[in-house]
Parts: structure tokens; sequence; C-alpha cells
């Protein structure tokens, strides 16, 4: 008789059987702007189709699978010997082929290859966020391989190839290959120059011997590994396969796997090197300059990663009030929670607008856009990767007591938050970068102010956020207090220039209001009324999602 009682009603529907990227309204409009006319069509079909596959009821749950079934580190087979390999749960291996076969690691070379990759990793990452990881090594790892040509030709076409090809064997009898990769030691942390493993010179020239541990060693389940360590002249960089050529394992000694707050579905390990074969890259004592690039585009990918969470939070938010009935009426009519759904998605659309403009800097490749990401890569990285986890928080109280239960999905999103903001250089070594590069590279914050200025006149208070920003950029004297105030102000008007550039009225002026004009209070939700938010959350709303089976998995 219980049963009966037992109605369900006035509960939102999943979000599932819907198309991630093209219900995407800013994601959609900057690969628009951003990739020539001649592959938008090619581009446009492309991240459709990856939507819908992320869209799928049965994807989403091979991420639920994923997470809920982490890795597990199997040191030694039953007889003892060292096996030092990661198991993973068959969901993890089918999320990341899939990855690998949408092009997340070939965007070095296709047409508009970074604007592309860019829009497929927010896509992909809605889905399940652990898979970046390896997915973003491998496509970092390019062109700091770049620096020695030899290892460039042998690497870059396993590295670019669109053919996930899992299990451990030589690099040359497999169609692609993975890298992860190792800088961070115990006693170091970002102090990478402290770092103590050591390199020995063997007789075969450019190949080492290495002995030593990395404390945080991503992916380490990959073909090969960028590693940092002292060699005679210096700080170098390092390849380090993981199975040498003649099939022998190399030694690559597994010691533990972290247990994370969240990206519970990838493995991050700590190693130890001990009589480790390597091959240089670069030059010795040039280890930091050699392996920047690879660190560059991960901040970057940090940046798209956090924006990719941060959308995934707001489109359930603004699915679950346009479904759900409150104090007589649609959660989404109510003045209150729309001015916190609104606040939400300009937060997202910022972050989104300004990672992809990135990405385009990259395509282009010219020396004014280059100079750009000098300073615009830690500027974003430190401000956006920070606003991700306030903004799942308030996204996650919009569904009430359901956002704080597994089942919803929104607490995995709430504990992956955090890590964009730590990977690859916390909040103050980002924020560091910063007047580093204003110091060190007076092209850089040359190319940012025209970057900004082609808006100029166009809205009085993004007018006056650059007009004050000048003032701080003027006097450079003790900047590293105030480095992380200076980071935010210079994102801050990136973001709003692009906004005035490309989005509608309505998210610009609501933008330019509360983060330059000042009309804003110290938590979501705190717009000024008299603006049209009911546009903005429409602009957010994912379009409406059918019934599980609607649209299957693709590929």
């Amino acid at each position: 008789m219980a049963a009966s009682t037992h109605t369900v009603t006035n509960q939102a529907p999943p979000l599932v059987g819907y198309d991630v990227f093209s219900a995407d309204r800013a994601l959609v409009e900057a690969v628009e702007r951003h990739v020539a006319p001649e592959h938008l069509g090619e581009v446009r079909e492309e991240l459709a189709g990856l939507g819908r596959t992320a869209g799928a009821a049965q994807v989403q749950e091979w991420g639920v699978l994923a997470n809920e079934n982490p890795p597990a580190l199997r040191t030694h087979d039953r007889y003892g010997n060292r096996l030092d390999e990661v198991d993973f749960h068959p969901s993890w291996h089918r999320l990341l082929g899939k990855g690998v076969s949408a092009g997340l690691t070939a965007a070095w070379s296709r047409p508009a290859g970074h604007v592309r990759r860019a829009a497929a990793f927010v896509v992909w990452t809605q889905v399940e966020a652990g898979n970046g990881c390896p997915l973003s090594m491998t496509h970092a790892a390019v062109p700091a391989l770049r620096t020695d040509p030899v290892l460039a030709a042998e690497w870059e076409p396993r590295l670019t190839s669109m053919i996930y090809d899992r299990g451990l064997r030589p690099a040359a009898q497999k169609a692609g290959a993975i890298f992860g990769m190792g800088m961070t030691e115990k006693q170091g942390g970002s102090d990478v120059r402290a770092n103590t493993t050591e390199a020995r010179p063997l007789a075969e020239d450019g190949t080492y011997e290495l002995r030593g541990h990395k404390w945080f060693c991503s992916a380490p389940m990959s073909d090969g590994f960028l590693v940092l360590a002292q060699a005679p002249g210096g700080l170098t960089c390092f390849l380090v396969p993981r199975v040498l050529a003649d099939g022998t394992r190399n030694v690559f000694l597994i010691q533990r796997l972290k247990d994370k707050l969240g990206n519970r579905s990838n493995a991050s390990a700590e190693v130890e090197f001990d009589g480790t074969w390597a091959r240089r890259v670069g030059e010795e004592g040039r280890g930091v300059r050699t392996i920047i690039e690879m660190v560059a585009a991960t901040r970057l990918d940090c940046v798209l990663g956090a924006a990719a969470l941060m959308r995934q939070a707001v489109a359930q938010a603004v699915h679950h009030a346009t479904h759900r009935e409150a104090f007589g009426g649609p959660l989404v009519d109510k003045a209150l929670m729309r001015n916190v759904l609104a606040d939400l998605a300009l937060e997202s659309e910022a972050a989104t607008a300004l990672g992809l403009r990135l990405a385009a800097a990259y395509d282009d490749g010219g020396e004014q856009e280059r100079a750009l990401l000098r300073l615009a890569v830690p500027t974003a990285k430190y401000w956006v990767t920070k606003r991700c986890t306030p903004l799942v928080a308030e996204a996650s109280e919009c569904l009430g007591g359901n956002g704080y239960v597994e089942e919803s999905g929104m607490p995995r999103l709430l504990r992956e938050s955090p890590l964009n903001s730590i990977w690859e250089g916390a909040g103050n070594v980002q924020a560091l970068d910063v007047p580093r590069a204003l110091q060190r590279e007076p092209q850089a914050i040359d190319a940012f102010l025209r970057e900004v200025g082609t808006t100029r006149g166009a809205d009085h208070r993004l007018d006056g956020a650059v007009k004050n920003l000048l003032t701080e950029l003027a006097d450079l004297d003790g900047v590293e207090g105030r480095a992380r105030r200076l980071a935010e102000r210079m994102a801050l008007v990136l973001q709003g220039s692009l906004l005035v550039r490309y989005a509608p009225p309505a998210v610009a002026d609501a933008f330019c209001a509360s983060r330059l004009g000042g009309d804003w209070g110290t938590a979501f939700g705190t717009l000024p009324h008299t603006l049209d938010l009911a546009s903005v959350v429409e602009r957010a709303r994912p379009v409406e999602a059918g019934p599980a089976e609607a649209r299957p998995a693709e590929g």
C-alpha cells in the first residue's frame, strides 16, 4: 500500500539526450568567430557530433562508472615481479578513446586545430573531467618535443594520432601514444629548480640514466613522460619512455597512487627512478625553457577545463529551475533565482569567451598573438580557475537538497572544481607570472592593451576599468604583494572587452555593470535588478532534453 503514496511529481527530468555543443550558445558563437569560413562547416559538424555523444545517457553513465571505480595500482605480479601497472575501469578507456578519436590530441596538425580542440575539450570535459589529464598532457608535449627535431619526427605522429592504442608496448609498435609529465618533487613543489633527481650521461649521445623521484607524476599509465632532472649542465628536460625499444620495461617504480579530493577516475602517482633510461630534450641546463611551452598549453587547458565545469554546472542549474515549480510558478521565473542564474551564466560565458580567444591566438601564431598569450594565459589561468569553485557551489545550491546528493552529479563537479586552480601552478604562481611577464617582455603588455583597446568608447564602465588598470601598471614597485589584484583586474578587463565585442547587449551590459562598474555584491545573485536578466538566463538554457534513449552514443 505504501507504493500508492509514492507519486513522483515536480522533479526535473535528467539532462541527457541533447547536443552539449549546439546547446551552448556562447561556445558555438566563439567557434563561429574564430574559425575561417572555409573550415567552419566541417568544424561545426564535428563538434555537434561530439556534443550529441557527450549528451547521450550511455556516455554520461560511463563518466559515473569511471569515477565510482577509480584506478587501482598493481605493483607486483603473483610471483613477486615488479609490474608497476595501473588498472582502469572499461568506462575510462571508452572515454579516453573517444577523446583521442575526437581530435583532442591532434590540434597541431589540423586546420583551426586549437579552436576546434578547445571547443571539444569544453564539451568532453562536461562528461568526465579525469580523462582530460592524459589528453591535455599528450597535446601539450608536442611543442616541447619540437625543440629536438629528431625526437619530434619520431614522437609527434604518435601523439597527434586519433587512434587510442592502449597497453604497454614499445611506442614504435603502436598506432598512437599517450604522454604524461613529472616535474614536481616533494621537497620542491612549484620550485622545480630545487629538484634533486639526477641525470647521469650514458655512452650514447643524448641518453642518460635517472635516479630520483617525482611527488606528482601525471597519468602514470602513459607511453612516455617529460620529466625534469639535474644533469651535469643543470636542470634539464628528458623524455622517459615507459617501455624500451627492445620491449623491456623501463625502470618506472610506482610507489602509490594519490587519494585525491576529486579527479577520482584519473591516476596521479608517486614514482621512483632508479637507473631509468631517458633521452635528453633540448640542451642541458635549459629544462625550464624547454618544457615551458608544454606548461603554457596545459595552463590553457586548465582555463578550458574550468570553463567546462562552469558550463555544466550552469546548464544543470538552469535546467532544474526551468522544470521545477515553487511558490506558485516555475523557479526560473522567480526574480531572485533569475538573478542568481544570470550571475552564474555571466561568469560561465566570460570564461568560455576568454578560453576560446586564447586558443585562437595559438592558431594564429603571429608575433603579437604569441606576446598576448605570454601575459593572458597566466592571467586567465589565475582568474577563471579561481571562479570555478564558488560558481559550482552556488549552482549546486540552485538544486536545493538534490544538488547535495551524489546522483545529481553536482558533488562530482564540486570536488573537481578546485583542481584546475592547483594543477600546473597554483594561484600565487600564476599571479606572480603576470608581473614577471610585464617586466621582462614589454611586447606582452603592448599586445594586451591593443586587444582591450579595440573596444575603446563602446562602454564607459570598461573604459574606466582600463584607465584604472593603466594606473596600476604605471607603478610596479612592490608588485609581488598585489600580484593577485593585478591579475584579477587584467582578467576582468580582458573578459569585458570580449563580451562587449561579441556577446548580446544584455550579457555585456550585465557583465560591465557588475564586474567592472562595481554594481555588484560579494555573492552570486547580486546583479542590479534593472538589467535584462531574463535574456541572460535564456541564453544559458540548454535545449530541452529528450528521453534517454532518444540519441544513442556515437562512436
